[in-house]
């Protein structure tokens, strides 16, 4: 599988209170084509953001360090010309609230034809059938007269899958999903996300999913990396990474979810609060909040490295490997 996305040392830092702070750390990852790779944390770890770097969305004052590549080409390197083409043919981004990405004064037919009539040159009556055939494939009920409608006639979940056909009829090669089911409710949520998962691989697709959800990045990606306080601290095939995670913060997200085969009191949590990524020290980013951590991992920054097939960033990643496999404790900090 040849790589189609590449990050690479991906570092961003956004002006705030008259300083420059940093909101991205050294993230590296790499999405093959037809690949769909998870980015999983919780809020203020970066997820976003890196997406919009991705797409060259930063606001002003931004400050990127490292390498962002598209089939070879540094995105950071493109001229307005070619940064138009590339998001408009390379790459479609589905965002988490729809309402907020479309114009309430504007009907669908109007939002869906847009990019057909701007980047793939067709008429207005061929883009209108276009339309209208691609929101058949995301089950959208009488589509043409849907294509009529405003924003605000819709549901939220009818209106997600309008924006995931709207990212579809460019023909990307790469999709970003960044929480794309967030507004919706979950009937709705596993709606979409079969839809948008069977249609991705009809196509043969890459996506970045952002999500918060472990168990949903584990069913629709081959790949998933967590982030921390604006670092990648772990990147590994989900099903792996599912059952044999290499990170502490990992296995806690893991050990955290609900599951129908035991019944507990309350669910186990990680202790502490999440950092925002300017807020990471100077040690590793998880240690205060880490139940393994030692001097030296508040002391030293640890490297993401290779470990047994996965990328792990923590100082002690070999000796945990059978402690985070196993029977994680429910009270996360009684390990020392």
């Amino acid at each position: 599988m040849s790589t189609l996305l590449e990050i690479e040392g991906l570092s961003v830092t956004l002006p705030a209170g008259g300083e420059q702070r940093q909101v991205i750390h050294d993230v590296s990852l790499a999405i093959g084509e037809g690949e769909a790779h998870g980015l999983v944390g919780e809020s203020g770890s970066g997820k976003s953001m890196t997406a919009r770097s991705i797409m060259r969305l930063l606001p002003p004052g931004a400050e990127v360090q490292g390498a962002v590549r598209f089939d070879g080409t540094d995105v950071n390197s493109l001229d307005r010309g070619a940064l138009r083409r590339f998001r408009g043919n390379d790459v479609a981004m589905i965002f988490q609230d729809p309402r907020s990405h479309t114009n309430p004064v504007r009907t669908i037919g109007d939002f869906m034809t847009e990019a057909l009539c701007r980047n793939r040159g067709m008429g207005k009556r061929d883009a209108l059938k276009r339309a209208a055939e691609l929101l058949e494939e995301v089950f959208v009920d009488d589509p043409e007269r849907r294509l009529t409608q405003y924003p605000d006639e819709l549901s939220g979940g009818l209106l997600q899958r309008v924006m995931i056909s709207a990212a579809l009829a460019v023909e990307p090669r790469l999709i970003i999903a960044d929480e794309p089911t967030t507004a919706l409710d979950v009937t709705n949520q596993a709606e979409v996300m079969a839809i948008l998962d069977e249609l991705r691989r009809e196509r043969g697709l890459a996506m970045l999913f952002i999500t918060h959800d472990l168990d949903l990045a584990a069913a629709v990606c081959d790949h998933t990396s967590v982030m921390y306080a604006g670092f990648v601290v772990e990147s590994q095939a989900s099903e792996r990474l599912h059952d044999r995670p290499r990170h502490p913060y990992s296995a806690a997200l893991s050990h955290a979810r609900p599951s129908i085969d035991r019944t507990l009191d309350r669910l186990p949590a990680v202790p502490g609060r999440p950092l925002s990524a300017f807020e990471a020290p100077s040690g590793c980013a998880f240690a205060d909040r880490c139940p393994f951590k030692q001097t030296r991992c508040v002391e030293e920054a640890p490297a993401l490295r290779e470990l047994d097939g996965a990328m792990v960033r923590c100082h002690r990643a070999e000796e945990l490997a059978e402690t985070l496999a196993g029977s994680f404790q429910e009270d996360l900090s009684g390990h020392t």
